[in-house]
């Protein structure tokens, strides 16, 4: 098969998904008729509730949605042996029926609950105790997300990785030189956004001089860079970053840096769809189906590895935690929530095409692709530089180190905004909304656990210390409860619709694909760990701890599932 072939069928797929079945979830939900105001309008406090311009927010969600998860999701399910076939698939299948409808739903949901959490959307359409149990899940999740990219930007950045031991001399100066950039590339944005905001500058003119600010700033990126710091100290520089940006209004900091950082992945993405025109890789190096060495059972694995590109939890969390309170017109949401989730699968079906160009060089390299970044960006690079000698080439080298700096802006702003999200997390759990508590109008414990600076402190501590001292040993785990995230969410907007009187089949049949998806993999994952503790082979507290997580995650999921079905049950019969 040619990649080619397969980028061009994919694009077709997914645009005929966007028009047809986006357009119909519009009609179903009112979307195409509604001229509502959104939160962003009406509940505007110019720090966290701020209307953006569409392509402003595109930037912010769809940087914050992608990370590294549509680029590693497909490498390591081609690397287990599950075939680019049934890869292929469920990218193109989930993200047109799952991922594109938990997302859009999600978004729509929120909107309609005045910007809220879908945490306060179960509570509103469910019961408070479910939002607690939820927002208690969603928040650990998001301490593991934060450990688990704070850690990635770290070990992009530094000189020394996790363990405390020297990188490999090659890329000592491509890390210091991402830092670098990465570094200016925070100014550029703090600038962009006072400018825009402030001076109210047009956005065309501004977009122009900020792509100009950032090709001047990795040039100056690539040939000084003085800032060699080792793993742990670069962990307390991310630590000391969230934590301003989490409690910095969105306009300052949020919007313009996501919004410049969609330029980097916009031509990243440009650059990938050349590498693969020019090169058009043979798929061969990889098998159409699952190998006959694969002893993993495709199903429920594949549908937890490859989350980002077809279905994320994680994307639910954005939707309704930061995108739809800067919503500026209703209307927006298809494109920026289904067109963004279909976007990123598009990102999935190129990484496809890279880890084939890979795996081939790597079968006869003497020094192969090592890990998803190299990986991705070795392909990449080495597609794009057939051009003009391939491999050892300046120019190879120059689009290696630029798809690693892509990469780890990805992983940064999914750093920033799930750190803002667990601090959301954080302070509704402490709240009633039915009883109409908010942050300004409780006292006591609650007014303090509800102070956006405590609630940050708490989440940024926490999650640093996590990726310090040892998130890899329950990171297991991630795909089993990042789907579940996904279950939930799409149980939440299903109630909801039901609620309202719409229909609700789009989202009830993907929700309980994911459920049964979860379970199945959390039971096979404790029944994995049950088997390393009884032959004695546990090494340290990570096998315990994964047996007793995914016991209690499943206790969840059935708890929650069970009062979702008795929710829908009961809007049935009252329609």
């Amino acid at each position: 098969m040619n990649g080619l072939l397969l980028l061009i069928i994919a694009i077709v797929v997914l645009a005929t998904g966007y028009i047809l079945y986006g357009g119909w979830l519009c009609k179903k939900w009112g979307i195409d008729v509604s001229k509502e105001e959104t939160p962003a309008h009406t509940m505007e406090d110019g720090i966290d509730y701020v209307p953006a311009k569409a392509p402003v927010l595109m930037g912010h969600h769809f940087s914050s949605i992608a990370g590294a998860g549509p680029i590693t999701g497909p490498i390591s399910a081609l690397s287990l042996g599950f075939g680019w076939l049934p890869a292929t698939l469920w990218i193109l299948i989930g993200g047109i029926f799952v991922g594109g409808v938990h997302d859009f739903g999600a978004l729509i949901a929120s909107i309609k609950h005045g910007g809220k959490s879908i945490g306060e959307i179960i509570s509103a359409n469910m019961s408070v105790r479910a939002k607690r149990l939820f927002i208690i899940f969603s928040y650990l999740t998001l301490i593991l997300v934060v450990a688990a990219f704070a850690s990635i930007v770290a070990g992009t950045f530094g000189i020394t990785d996790a363990t405390g031991a020297a990188v490999p001399d090659a890329v000592v100066d491509t890390n210091a030189s991402v830092a670098m950039v990465s570094l200016l590339f925070i100014v550029i944005a703090i600038i962009f956004g006072f400018t825009v905001h402030r001076r109210n500058s047009h956005m065309l003119v501004a977009s122009g001089l900020g792509i100009l600010a950032i090709i001047i700033c990795m040039v100056i990126g690539m040939n000084f860079h003085p800032f060699y710091f080792s793993y742990n100290t670069w962990m307390i520089i991310v630590a000391i970053y969230i934590a301003v940006a989490s409690v910095t209004p969105v306009w300052i900091l949020l919007q313009p840096r996501d919004y410049l950082t969609s330029f980097l992945l916009y031509a990243m993405l440009a650059l990938a769809f050349f590498a693969v025109i020019v090169n058009h890789p043979s798929l061969d190096a990889v098998p159409l189906v699952k190998s006959a060495e694969c002893t993993t059972p495709v199903f429920p694995v594949l549908f937890t590895t490859i989350a980002c590109g077809a279905c994320s939890g994680f994307h639910s969390l954005v939707s309704s935690g930061t995108t739809s309170k800067q919503l500026n017109k209703i209307s927006d949401a298809k494109p920026i929530a289904y067109g963004g989730m279909l976007l990123e699968c598009v990102l999935a079906i190129l990484t496809i095409c890279a880890v084939s160009f890979a795996f081939s060089y790597n079968a006869t390299a003497e020094t192969p692709f090592q890990g998803a970044t190299a990986i991705f960006a070795g392909g990449i690079a080495g597609m794009a530089s057939s051009v003009a000698g391939g491999m050892g080439t300046p120019l190879y080298t120059i689009l290696y180190t630029l798809i690693v700096l892509t990469y780890s802006a990805f992983c940064l702003t999914s750093l920033d905004t799930a750190t803002r999200l667990a601090r959301f997390m954080f302070q509704e759990f402490w709240l009633d909304s039915k009883k109409g508590e908010t942050p300004q109008n409780v006292a006591g414990y609650k007014k303090v656990l509800t102070n956006p600076y405590v609630a940050t402190i708490i989440t940024v501590v926490l999650g640093v210390l996590l990726g310090m001292t040892g998130y890899t040993k329950i990171w297991a785990l991630f795909g089993s409860a990042n789907q579940l995230l996904a279950a939930l969410g799409l149980l939440a907007v299903a109630t909801w619709l039901g609620n309202v009187g719409k229909q609700n089949r789009m989202v009830v049949y993907p929700m309980y694909f994911m459920l049964c998806v979860t379970i199945a993999s959390l039971v096979i994952n404790t029944k994995t760990q049950l088997g390393i503790i009884s032959a004695g082979e546990a090494l340290d507290w990570g096998p315990y701890a994964q047996v007793i997580i995914g016991i209690l995650l499943v206790i969840m999921a059935l708890v929650l599932a069970f009062e979702g079905v008795t929710t829908l049950a009961k809007s049935k019969k009252a329609a």
